[in-house]
């Protein structure tokens, strides 16, 4: 009878213990550049935030694109986490895309909420992803949204006909390490969330119509094929 409630116990405390958090580990490699080179994604609740992490070879957000001077064809480099969250989850309809969490600087333009201005710096933004062969065989872009249609969305998105938002979460970069601190409310449950790491430049559309974002090349992806085998946990 002790054994069978021993067993009862245990079976008790694995069912109801905490999902244990799995990070995404990846090897270096000298052929992508240092401070997009990922070696470890993380995504953990730790206290009342979500923190989102990103450790690379080199030193992070060393590499900025160049300005060009003119929105059309400019370019945004990025830090982003994939994740299975759904698009519901921040504020825009359900079902959108892939929701990621990106960190991004982009020299040419502002996209900050409320008109705020943030193009001198990274800073964090939700965007919903989706394939698009008009941005290449294959390619992600962030979707769009139809002209005359008004979206569902955050009550920080930018205004932008995108689905993209513009939080404005504690983001630090420093030596090899990109952290975001999301308020753990903002997107509800979390534990056993997968996600992924991904380094990614992105490219505004030279004729300013859809796609208005593609991603234009991929620097590095954590787990190689965008299989999502990290697991949010604390």
């Amino acid at each position: 009878m002790l054994r069978l409630i021993s067993a009862a116990v245990a079976t008790t405390a694995l069912l109801t213990a905490p999902a244990l958090a799995q990070d995404v580990t990846s090897p270096a490699r000298e052929t992508i550049l240092a401070p997009f080179d990922i070696v470890r994604t993380e995504v953990k609740s730790v206290g009342p935030d979500v923190v989102f992490r990103v450790q690379v070879r080199g030193k992070a957000g060393e590499l900025k694109p160049k300005a060009t001077g003119q929105f059309a064809g400019s370019a945004v480099w990025s830090y982003v986490w994939p994740t299975s969250l759904d698009s519901g989850g921040v504020g825009f309809e359900g079902g959108q895309g892939i929701l990621a969490l990106a960190v991004t600087f982009h020299p040419d333009f502002d996209d900050a909420a409320y008109g705020g201005v943030n193009r001198h710096v990274w800073h964090p933004h939700w965007v919903v992803l989706v394939p698009d062969e008009a941005c290449g065989k294959g390619a992600l872009k962030v979707r769009d949204i139809p002209a005359g249609t008004k979206p569902k969305a955050p009550a920080t998105w930018p205004g932008v006909p995108l689905l993209i938002d513009s939080p404005s979460y504690p983001t630090t970069l420093a030596t090899d390490t990109v952290e975001v601190s999301v308020p753990a409310g903002v997107i509800g449950a979390v534990e056993g969330v997968k996600f992924d790491g991904v380094t990614s430049a992105l490219k505004v559309n030279a004729n300013l119509h859809a796609p208005l974002l593609c991603i234009s090349d991929i620097f590095d992806v954590a787990s190689g094929d965008l299989s999502l085998p990290g697991r949010i946990g604390r």
